[in-house]
């Protein structure tokens, strides 16, 4: 993958929206807001994070798709709830074992979203923590 700001050290850009999103711990599913996505990965709200290194299996529902898909990803990223920058607590996920076909699906729903959203809501780079647009 190529990266449209490779001073940040991003593999691909992440388009910030709000998607709903439900994942596999220990002790079942939970239901959360990835706030961002590219085809790479996406950043999940999340109060209890899961640790950095955790495989998760993500259950994700793109509009205008028939059936969620599953994608499993890994969690490389944590924020904390009661951290000191005030920042919204979740999970960065690097997605893995994806398939072309998938990877694809999920670029061309970033790319119509690129589109139909202002310039605001396009986000360089790997997931971040920022806030979710209002």
């Amino acid at each position: 993958m190529s990266s449209d700001n490779p001073k940040s050290g991003r593999r691909a850009d992440r388009l910030e929206h709000e998607l709903p999103v439900a994942y596999r711990t220990v002790d079942g599913f939970i239901t959360d807001w990835a706030t961002n996505l590219s085809q790479g990965g996406m950043f999940i709200n999340a109060r209890d994070p899961l640790p950095i290194g955790t495989t998760v299996r993500i259950i994700l529902q793109l509009p205008g798709a028939p059936v969620p898909f599953e994608v499993r990803g890994r969690v490389t990223r944590v924020q904390e709830f009661d951290n000191p920058t005030n920042q919204v607590p979740g999970m960065g996920v690097e997605f893995v074992d994806v398939t072309d076909e998938l990877r694809d699906r999920i670029q061309r729903f970033v790319e119509q979203l690129r589109r139909e959203l202002p310039e605001a809501g396009r986000m360089p780079g790997p997931v971040s923590g920022g806030k979710p647009p209002n």
